[in-house]
């Protein structure tokens, strides 16, 4: 056991270098902190305009907005949205560029496992996803502190978190594909569809109904994610994202397993 964790924390470490060495990298954490920017001013500026607006009109007539409510909870609805197009380039070169470097047969041959290398990987990019998460972090603790009403603690801590899930689900889908082809271009642009259609699969849930509709229902990474977002703690969710995880990691063992077998 001791061997195998040396193992994931020698590929992570290599793996999270390999991003803060990497300028794509930062041009795409720059990219995600200018739109997150752009996003939560833009839901911040219009949920204070639409709380003075019925303020005006109705007065004492209507409950109060909850505006940090609001606007926590539609910023990370948002960004869990804009992170399907951000992830599957971060995924895109887990196995792809090993590939055309022509270094997979070597790691796929090496004494270390299929498992601690998925596992090092993925660790590796979610944390990195994690580092670039923190400055938004930031601001929104900045912006919402100035709230009369303060939101519960569990909320935005149940959200962010949904939200690292969500990333952690997707990046191992995207390694997975990543690992079947040299082309990272490829790599994200079936990531990217695989992950539309699991974000929006409870849209033909209700469609079918019944036990069909459920079962679509619960393969949509839409609804878990929601859940957490509204601060409900519901551990079919929380069962659901550690099981895509896990498969993503297997099917990526699996793959590399295959190509192992293709080349001996």
């Amino acid at each position: 056991m001791r061997i195998i964790l040396a193992n994931i924390m020698a590929i992570y470490r290599k793996e999270l270098l390999s991003y803060f060495a990497s300028p794509l990298a930062y041009s795409i954490a720059a990219v995600f902190w200018f739109v997150a920017g752009c996003f939560f001013m833009t839901i911040l500026l219009g949920e204070i305009n639409q709380a003075a607006i019925v303020d005006q009109q109705y007065g004492a007539t209507v409950p109060p907005f909850d505006v940090p409510y609001r606007v926590l909870q539609g910023f990370l609805n948002v960004m869990g949205s804009f992170s399907l197009f951000i992830l599957p380039m971060l995924s895109m070169g887990l196995y792809a560029e090993e590939r055309k470097r022509g270094t997979l047969e070597l790691l796929a041959t090496s004494p270390i496992t299929n498992w601690a290398v998925a596992v090092g990987k993925l660790l590796g990019v979610v944390t990195f996803f994690t580092a670039i998460l923190t400055p938004v972090l930031g601001y929104e603790a900045i912006a919402l502190s100035a709230a009369d009403s303060p939101v519960p603690f569990v909320v935005p801590l149940l959200g962010h978190l949904g939200l690292i899930l969500v990333a952690a689900s997707v990046l191992s889908l995207g390694m997975f594909i990543s690992s079947l082809t040299d082309s990272t271009v490829v790599a994200a642009i079936f990531t990217f569809v695989a992950v539309l259609l699991l974000w929006t699969i409870d849209l033909f849930g209700q469609m079918f109904g019944g036990v069909v509709g459920a079962v679509f229902g619960y393969l949509s990474l839409l609804k878990h994610y929601s859940n957490l977002v509204q601060g409900v703690l519901d551990t079919s969710s929380l069962v659901f994202f550690a099981s895509f995880i896990v498969l993503g990691i297997f099917l990526t063992a699996q793959s590399i397993d295959a190509f192992r077998f293709q080349r001996s």
